[in-house]
C-alpha cells in the first residue's frame, strides 16, 4: 500500500538563497532557505533585527490578510508569506528556517515559481521523523455573503476553486488539482498574482504596492479585456490558477499536511484565516495520523484522537480564536 502523503518529513539538502524586492516597500530583500531538523516546521528569521527574532509560520500568529498574508510574534511582522508556503509546501518541505533582511518575502515574478526553481537547486532531505497529518473526518465550511470554503474528507491533497469577475477577461473560471510536487510545480506554481490597473495606482497613491511592476504582476487593463503584461498571460486562466496558489500557502499556516479536498468559491486571504479558525474549531471533524510500517506496507494509524487534538490546539490558537459564528459548521 502506497499512502496518498509522504508519510515521512522533509527538510532541505542544502542552503539556498534569492535577492528580490518587497511588494509594498520596493525595497531589496535577501532570503535564506535553511535545513532545520525534524518537528521544527517552517519558521521565519528576521536577521536585520538586533535580538533575530523567530516568527512560527502558523495560523496563530497571522495578524493581517490586506492585501497579502501577515505574521507576527507580537512585536515583529513577516508580510506576503503566501508565495513562499505554498511552494514550501507544494514541493514537500516540512521543515526549514527562512532568513529575512526585512518584513516582506520578496515579490519575486509573482508567483511561486522563482522559490520552487530555488527549491529543486536545493534538493529534498528525507527525516526520519513521520508527518503528522490533519485528516478531515467530517466536512467543514466557513461562509460570508456569496464567498466560500469547505473542506471534506479525501484520501489525499486536492484543492478546487472558483472565482467569478464581472469583466471579459477573467469571466468565471474553475480549477481543481492534486496538491503534488509534480503537479504544483507545473501547474500552479507559475501562475502570477493580479490587480486592476486603476487598483494598484490607488495603492502607489497610498504608499502601497511600491515594488509592483509588470514583471511581477498581472495588470489588467482598464477596458477588462486584456492585460498591460507585453508577454501575455502564462496560462489561458492564470487568474484561478493564482487563486489555487493562494489556498495552498495559506492553509499551509496550519502547521501539518492536510488530507483532504478544499472547496473555494471567490475566497481571499481573510476568507482563508476564518475557515483555518473553523477547522480548529471543530475538532470532533479531524484527527491527526501518521504512518506505521507493517511487512513491505506502510499503514495510516491515529496518533491523536479528535478530542485530544482539540484540547492541544486550545492553547495555541487562543489569541486568534472567536465565537464560533453559525456560518462556522461541520456538517455530516
Amino acid at each position: 500500500m502506497v499512502p496518498p502523503i509522504e508519510p515521512h518529513q522533509y527538510t532541505t539538502q542544502r542552503t539556498v538563497s534569492c535577492c528580490g524586492v518587497g511588494l509594498h516597500t520596493g525595497r531589496t530583500v535577501n532570503l535564506t532557505i535553511n535545513p532545520a531538523p525534524a518537528n521544527t516546521g517552517i519558521q521565519f528569521l528576521r536577521s536585520d533585527l538586533a535580538d533575530r527574532p523567530i516568527i512560527p509560520a502558523r495560523v496563530e500568529r497571522v495578524v493581517d490578510t490586506t492585501l497579502a498574508t501577515t505574521i507576527s510574534d507580537g512585536h515583529h511582522k513577516i508580510s506576503t508569506t503566501e508565495h513562499l508556503m505554498a511552494a514550501l509546501r507544494g514541493f514537500g518541505i516540512d521543515n526549514a528556517v527562512v532568513d529575512l533582511d526585512s518584513h516582506e518575502v520578496p515579490i519575486m515574478d509573482g508567483s511561486a515559481g522563482p522559490f520552487c526553481r530555488l527549491l529543486k537547486t536545493a534538493g529534498r532531505n528525507r527525516q526520519q521523523g513521520l508527518r503528522k497529518i490533519l485528516r478531515i473526518t467530517r466536512p467543514i465550511s466557513h461562509v460570508d455573503g456569496n464567498k466560500s470554503i469547505r473542506i471534506e474528507p479525501y484520501d489525499g491533497y486536492k484543492v478546487s476553486a472558483r472565482i467569478q469577475f464581472d469583466d471579459a477577461l477573467i469571466s468565471e473560471q474553475c480549477y481543481s488539482v492534486e496538491v503534488t510536487p509534480e503537479r504544483f510545480g507545473k501547474e500552479i506554481a507559475c501562475a502570477r498574482t493580479f490587480g486592476f490597473v486603476e487598483q494598484v495606482e490607488q495603492l502607489w497613491q497610498n504608499g502601497l504596492a511600491l515594488g509592483g511592476t509588470l514583471d511581477n504582476v498581472i495588470a489588467i487593463h482598464w477596458n477588462r479585456r486584456s492585460i498591460l503584461n507585453e508577454n501575455g498571460l502564462r496560462f489561458d486562466d492564470e487568474f484561478i490558477r493564482h487563486k489555487v496558489l493562494d489556498v495552498i500557502g495559506d492553509i499551509a499556516l496550519l502547521g501539518s499536511p492536510v488530507m483532504g479536498h478544499v472547496i473555494a468559491d471567490r475566497s481571499g486571504h481573510g476568507l482563508h484565516l476564518e475557515f483555518m479558525k473553523a477547522v480548529i474549531n471543530n475538532p470532533q471533524c479531524w484527527e491527526y495520523v501518521t504512518f506505521k510500517k507493517k511487512g513491505e506496507s506502510l499503514l495510516r494509524q491515529v496518533v491523536q484522537s479528535t478530542q485530544s487534538s482539540g484540547h492541544r490546539f486550545a492553547p495555541f490558537f487562543a489569541p486568534v480564536n472567536e465565537a464560533i459564528s453559525s456560518q462556522r459548521v461541520c456538517t455530516m
